[in-house]
């Protein structure tokens, strides 16, 4: 018998818990209440968690929960975060689809090219939202947009490792 990461007694090889499979959304959904924290800043310097750690499963695993779960969690972003209703659903399901298409154009990929790619979907994504809050009249400068994206590419190694830890704790290895 061994015991699972609740107490319960469980046999050997009997698996990960039948939970498991909403562990990666439900962290995303937790990371998206980060921006409920009582944080005052005029300027914005934190980054978007839920996409950084939404990036960081997919990343680990590609398995986790399917494509269109993007979807809906961006939806859930955006009513917690007070974003433009869709501005979540339509960047995330990109990102997703392209970090899809990573997957199929790469033999192999090591640590620096993971870096690499989430620092070019959090630069697109934050150069996105740029362009809509512009479109919506708001005049926001470029350079303000500056702390969290270099903040949101240097926390994404963060973010990865919480990641495989949560991932190695929901599979019970």
């Amino acid at each position: 018998m061994v015991r699972s990461a609740l107490g319960a007694p469980r046999k050997i090889g009997e698996g990960p818990p039948s939970y498991a499979p909403y562990i990666p959304a439900l962290t995303v959904v937790a990371a998206s209440l980060m921006s409920a924290l009582p944080i005052v800043s005029v300027s914005g310097w934190y980054p978007d968690f839920a996409f950084l750690v939404l990036i960081s499963w997919r990343l680990h695993r590609a398995d986790p929960f399917p494509a269109w779960w993007a979807a809906p969690l961006g939806l859930i972003n955006d009513l917690f975060t007070g974003s433009p209703l869709g501005f979540s659903v339509a960047s995330w399901c990109a990102a997703i689809l392209a970090l899809d298409l990573a997957d199929r154009r790469t033999m192999w990929r090591d640590y620096w090219i993971e870096w690499v790619l989430a620092a070019v979907l959090i630069v697109i994504e934050q150069w996105f939202e740029w362009r809509v809050a512009a479109w919506s009249g708001a005049d926001v400068p470029l350079v303000q947009m500056a702390p969290p994206l270099v903040i949101a590419i240097l926390m994404f190694p963060v973010a990865a490792w919480l990641v495989s830890r949560i991932d190695r704790w929901r599979l019970a290895r």
